[in-house]
């Protein structure tokens, strides 16, 4: 058996997100299939079509936008067989460029929030495990004046992969990469920095007795898996901040909703420095990129 870490990012643009989230979920290869499949029926149960039949696809950033939670409230729960044609009518409006009615929007917005919920209840059925980093906006970048990093891979990945392959260890299964596309020439960076620290460091030698060196690249408009990544980590990086060093306030709606659902699935683990073993989480924070780790 082996476990694909299925991974995205989340406000690396720098705009409004509190952190730079990189991560994602981990799930057994023998839960996959299940879990798509389980996932393309949850996605016909809420909207009554296929997303991508209507260019579009599963994101955090548009399931749980403010306007989705202010549309949901608008009106009473709608029952689900007129909710799935209003959500098409809006799907099909938005083809043809037409204005959607307000009982379209609010269809839609329960629709969405129904997805992300189920998402996350079929993470947990599918014993899904969550992995990712945080980086506080504005302390991912070098400090004015202060030389350009050299081109290594970023601590915040290098703790990533630390934690993945402490559950494998312990599992003794092998633990693949699934990523989604962003920008070729940025991939391509990634994939030789990852590369790097696989082959010419001490510790990526030893990681990559459980985790295989070369990712997978997928497009996440083709691949619900990373969809689903991308829900978990928007979700995250809104609704989740562990006590001791994630001080970034929240999406309050978004907390209440998901907040215990991913303590639930974080990984809690044990790492070790070569002689003292402690407890490891897959959330974790990394404050600054660029003061060395005491």
């Amino acid at each position: 058996m082996a476990w694909l870490l299925f991974m995205d990012e989340s406000g690396h643009s720098h705009k409004e997100l509190p952190y730079e989230v990189r991560g994602g979920y981990a799930l057994a290869d023998t839960h996959l299939w299940p879990f798509v499949q389980d996932v393309l029926r949850l996605e016909l149960s809420c909207f009554g079509a296929r997303l991508a039949d209507y260019k579009s696809e599963v994101k955090g950033m548009k399931l749980l936008s403010k306007d989705r939670f202010e549309h949901a409230a608008q009106m009473p729960e709608i029952e689900n067989v007129k909710r799935q044609h209003l959500c098409r009518s809006l799907l099909q409006a938005g083809l043809e460029k037409r204005p959607p009615t307000r009982e379209q929007l609010t269809a839609y917005g329960q629709a969405s929030l129904r997805m992300a919920d189920g998402i996350f209840v079929l993470l947990e059925r599918h014993k899904a495990l969550i992995f990712a980093s945080a980086v506080p906006c504005g302390t991912a970048k070098p400090p004015s004046g202060a030389p350009a990093p050299p081109d290594i891979l970023r601590k915040d990945h290098i703790f990533l992969l630390e934690r993945f392959f402490y559950f494998l260890e312990k599992e003794r299964q092998m633990g693949l990469l699934v990523m989604d596309e962003v920008e070729k020439t940025e991939d391509r960076r990634f994939v030789r920095r990852l590369h790097d620290y696989f082959v010419k460091t001490g510790p990526g030698r030893e990681r990559s007795r459980w985790i295989v060196p070369s990712p997978f690249f997928v497009a996440s408009d083709m691949a619900l898996p990373v969809q689903a990544a991308d829900v978990v980590i928007y979700a995250l990086n809104w609704g989740y901040r562990h006590p001791a060093n994630m001080t970034a306030p929240t999406r309050p709606e978004i907390e209440a909703r998901f907040g215990a659902r991913i303590q639930q699935l974080n990984w809690k683990g044990e790492g070790y420095d070569g002689v003292h073993t402690y407890k490891s989480f897959g959330i974790f924070c990394v404050p600054d990129l660029y003061i060395p780790r005491t």
